[in-house]
């Protein structure tokens, strides 16, 4: 008997370490086990509990009255599957009838804290089948990503989301984002992981940096091109505007718009052309748009309206011809000038990372959901990295990517450094590395060689 307490003691004291230091690992070794057993035996308790049952059905009622039984028990959502993660436990409810997908997200506290979880969150996959994610711990305190991510052409796996599951910017689905974020909230460490996902895949890389090149130019070897200051943006834009047009007049002259030709093979942006011939899809990267927004005199007023007027005719124009925005900023507000909420309107996807104002938080989820707004202003000074992703739809997440240092972002973009296309509209903008040679040849529009470094 004593070798069997001093053991419990033991296997207690080992859980409660975990859970304290190690919250993924206490998850995996009791956590898991102990919240099915939890789950299943309370159930139908709680879901009576939190309104989540309907009456039995009336030939039912009739059936026990005629045979003499007890009234049947009011009847919880059927479970169609529970399956346990890394981090949490996924349960997909099939509804009863009577019952409204909305129901279950009403009650998603009061089911977190029945349950005893950290984070209950539901969605609707299709008419009368809800699934309810469940995460065990904390998962944004200390991001771990799976090692197993879904990532795919012009599809980066950034962040984790607070339910467990994976933050895919994905830029087929979502051309062109709004990313925000103060001082020290995690916002440079949220575009390196962009770029670093972005490294290994055949795409041209722009960078925009008024910040005198600090934030982008040590990942220079993975750029086309690159702007330090307003002036140079500028130009970078014009030119990217002319690729444009270019890559429209690709695209016309290989439609085969014919009787012959199935509907499916008609070429309407650069992903219905073939391997050979589809141009390189580009990315262009502002880390601060209020510095192309300022100025102070008449000559730098004409170049501001130069490059938002550029800007804008990207976001509206450039998805179809491969040309893919993600504008960062600390502010960003109306008072920015005419054009701003015309580029806004444009940018779909919307990341806000601690804002120190209202306005800038209103400007990213205001036309989304005003649950989003609350959420952004509410993120504390200490933990950086927290954000809110959202887009048109109208749903939003709070995600945290994982911290990756400017040194580890340098090490991959210099690993696949071959990767980067010399495209020649921005070849005069192409950043000059001392002591080195160009890495690809000139291209004209077609996408860089599949050859790693």
């Amino acid at each position: 008997m004593t070798g069997f307490t001093v053991a419990l003691v033991l296997v207690v004291a080992t859980a409660g370490l975990l859970r304290w230091r190690r919250p993924a690992w206490y998850w995996l070794t009791f956590g898991v086990t102990l919240a099915v057993l939890r789950v299943l035996a309370r159930y139908r308790t709680v879901m009576d509990a939190c309104g989540l049952t309907v009456p039995p059905a009336r030939w039912r009622l009739a059936l026990a009255r005629a045979a003499n039984r007890p009234i049947p028990e009011p009847r919880p959502p059927r479970i169609l599957r529970l399956r346990p993660t890394r981090t949490g436990l996924v349960l997909r409810l099939k509804l009863r009838p009577g019952q409204d997908a909305f129901d279950i997200a009403a009650a998603s506290d009061r089911l977190r804290h029945s349950f005893s979880m950290y984070g209950v969150t539901s969605r609707e996959l299709r008419s009368g089948v809800v699934e309810v994610r469940m995460t065990g711990y904390d998962v944004l305190k200390r991001v771990q990503m799976p090692a197993e991510t879904d990532p795919r052409p012009m599809r980066v796996p950034v962040a984790l989301r607070e339910d467990g599951s994976v933050h895919y910017r994905d830029y087929r689905a979502v051309p062109h984002a709004l990313t925000l974020g103060a001082t020290e909230s995690g916002k440079s460490v949220y575009q390196r992981n962009l770029v670093a996902g972005l490294a290994p895949m055949d795409v041209a890389l722009v960078g925009i940096d008024c910040k005198q090149g600090v934030e982008l130019f040590p990942l220079a070897r993975r750029f086309s091109a690159l702007a330090d200051d307003a002036d140079t943006a500028a130009e970078v834009l014009d030119a990217l505007v002319e690729r444009m047009g270019r890559v429209y007049q690709l695209i016309r002259s290989q439609q085969r718009i014919t009787s012959d030709v199935p509907d499916a093979e008609i070429a309407a942006d650069i992903w219905d052309l073939p391997d050979d011939l589809r141009p390189v899809p580009v990315v262009v990267l502002v880390d601060e748009v209020a510095e192309l927004a300022l100025y102070a005199n008449k000559e730098e007023e004409k170049r501001r309206d130069r490059i938002i007027t550029a800007l804008v005719r990207l976001a509206q124009l450039g998805r179809a011809a491969g040309i893919y925005l993600e504008i960062c900023g600390q502010r960003f507000g109306s008072e920015l000038g005419k054009g701003i909420t015309m580029l806004r309107a444009q940018l779909t996807g919307r990341t806000a990372h601690r804002v120190n104002d209202e306005t800038s938080a209103n400007m990213a989820f205001g036309d989304i959901s005003p649950n989003a707004v609350l959420a952004a202003i509410q993120i504390p000074a200490e933990l950086r990295g927290i954000a809110i992703a959202g887009d048109s739809s109208g749903g939003w997440h709070r995600i945290r990517a994982p911290h990756t240092s400017l040194r580890q972002a340098v090490n991959i973009c210099n690993r696949h450094a071959a990767r980067t296309p010399d495209l020649p509209e921005l070849a005069p903008f192409r950043p000059a590395l001392p002591g080195s040679a160009p890495d690809s040849a000139p291209m004209p529009l077609v996408k860089a060689s599949s050859a790693t470094a």
